[in-house]
């Protein structure tokens, strides 16, 4: 069973419906003993980045978070979900991240010509280039398109982490990063049509 960490962010449902789609069980859950139990854990949401420290200090998720990843249980994080993992964020006054990649998230910044028409956030489809290969993206092409909405950006401190790039409003920035058992994507694979299936299916099946 997939975990689908449930720490009252939006367009979790999202999630599960694509898995479902798929015809891969997945549960929306903040239980830690369902999410250490599951054989994988998605951790998606689309928020902000102080509401989810809050909620996942309330839910008691973070030891449970860190013990999955630890012990090498495959781990996809997506949107705020990839934004959380980091050390810090500047959003909402600066907001600590849960650490399980070392680096901080920044607010896209878009005054000066020729990006003050990019409008923040963004919202809408870009195409990643891929900087390293990964099973999670075998079958998917370099240049591919996936559906985006943020306004803020990871800036991991291991450039090795960062497997895929995309650029908007003047930066170059991670839209795909991971280690070891965990990968994440600043992109929605739930609302990036066949692609981003074939990108979930592909983490349904990954063996880190």
């Amino acid at each position: 069973m997939i975990a689908i960490i449930d720490y009252k962010a939006g367009n979790l449902t999202s999630v599960k419906l694509a898995f479902e789609y798929l015809g891969i069980e997945a549960k929306i859950t903040n239980q830690p003993d369902e999410i250490l139990a599951a054989k994988r854990v998605v951790f998606p949401g689309v928020g902000s980045a102080g509401a989810a420290r809050r909620n996942i200090v309330a839910f008691h998720l973070e030891n449970a978070l860190k013990t999955v990843v630890g012990r090498g249980t495959p781990f996809l994080g997506i949107c705020l979900g990839t934004q959380i993992i980091f050390d810090f964020s500047e959003e909402d006054g600066g907001t600590k991240g849960l650490s399980l990649l070392s680096g901080k998230v920044k607010r896209f910044a878009p005054f000066a010509p020729p990006n003050f028409m990019d409008k923040v956030p963004q919202i809408g489809w870009n195409a990643v280039s891929i900087q390293r290969k990964h099973p999670v993206l075998e079958g998917i092409e370099d240049k591919s398109e996936f559906y985006f909405v943020h306004s803020y950006y990871a800036v991991p401190t291991i450039k090795e982490e960062i497997i895929g790039e995309t650029e908007y409003a003047g930066v170059k920035f991670a839209a795909i990063v991971g280690k070891n058992n965990l990968i994440a994507t600043q992109f929605h694979p739930e609302k990036s049509g066949r692609i981003g299936l074939k990108l979930l299916e592909n983490f349904s099946g990954w063996t880190p």
